[in-house]
C-alpha cells in the first residue's frame, strides 16, 4: 500500500491511510465527520459520492460551506434510516472510544455498507504504559488529551482488543495498519514491529462476517 500521493494535502496522516483504501467513484458515509476534511478530499480527488453525519452544529455548518451533504444528528440513530448496502464504505474515524453500544453500531455499519473503516487511539502504546507504571495517574497523551473527569471517551481500546473483539463478535478484518503520527498529525509512519506497543493509532478495514 502506498500513500505517497496523499501526503502534504492538509488532511491528517490517519485520514491519508483511509483515503488510500477508498476506490474512486465509491459511495461513502462518514460517521462523526467533524468539519468534513476527509469527505471533501475524497469528493475532490476520488470523485466519491459523500455523505456525513455529525452532531455538532458548527461542524455541520463548516461541512455545508465545503459543499458537502451532511446530516446533523446522533450517528447511532441516523444510521437506522438507511437501506441495506447503500454505501461502499462506512467510516468511523477516531470516534469508537466515544460510542456507548459499539456492537449495535457495527451491525448498522455493515448492514448499510459493504465495508467499514474504523480507527482509534491505541491505549496500549508504551508511553501510556509508562505513565501508569511510574506516575499512577490516568494517562494523558496527544492522542488522548483529557483528564479522567472531563474526557468525552467512555472506553479505551488497544489494537489487540479490537482484533479479539472482531473475532468474538463475528466480523472480518480485511486489512489493518498501525501508525505513529507527528508534525501535528499531518505526517507519520507505519508501525510493523510490535504495533500494540509502539503504535499510537490502529486503522482497520472490516467486512461482513457472522455479525
Amino acid at each position: 500500500m502506498s500513500i505517497e500521493k496523499y501526503k502534504n494535502n492538509g488532511i491528517r496522516y490517519d485520514l491519508q491511510i483511509v483515503a488510500s483504501w477508498i476506490e474512486p467513484g465509491s459511495k461513502v458515509l462518514e460517521l462523526g465527520c467533524s468539519e468534513g476534511n476527509l469527505l471533501y478530499f475524497l469528493k475532490k480527488n476520488k470523485q466519491v459520492t459523500c455523505t456525513g453525519i455529525e452532531i455538532n452544529e458548527a461542524r455541520v455548518a463548516a461541512c455545508i460551506e465545503k459543499g458537502l451533504t451532511v446530516l446533523q444528528g446522533d450517528i447511532n440513530e441516523e444510521v437506522l434510516d438507511y437501506p441495506d448496502d447503500v454505501f461502499d464504505y462506512v467510516i468511523l474515524s477516531q470516534t469508537l472510544q466515544q460510542i456507548y453500544e459499539p456492537s449495535q453500531l457495527f451491525r448498522s455499519m455493515l448492514r448499510i455498507g459493504k465495508r467499514g473503516i474504523v480507527s482509534f487511539p491505541n491505549f496500549s502504546h508504551w508511553s501510556i504504559r509508562m505513565q501508569l507504571f511510574f506516575k499512577g495517574y490516568a494517562p494523558i497523551t496527544k492522542q488522548l488529551p483529557y483528564e479522567w473527569h472531563n474526557t468525552p471517551n467512555i472506553r479505551v481500546i488497544t489494537i489487540k482488543d479490537f482484533r479479539k473483539y472482531a473475532k468474538d463478535v463475528g466480523f472480518r478484518i480485511i486489512k489493518e495498519v498501525a501508525i505513529n503520527t507527528n508534525n501535528q498529525e499531518r505526517s507519520g509512519n507505519i508501525i510493523r514491529f510490535l504495533p500494540n506497543l509502539r503504535a499510537t493509532y490502529g486503522i482497520f478495514l472490516i467486512g461482513k462476517g457472522a455479525l
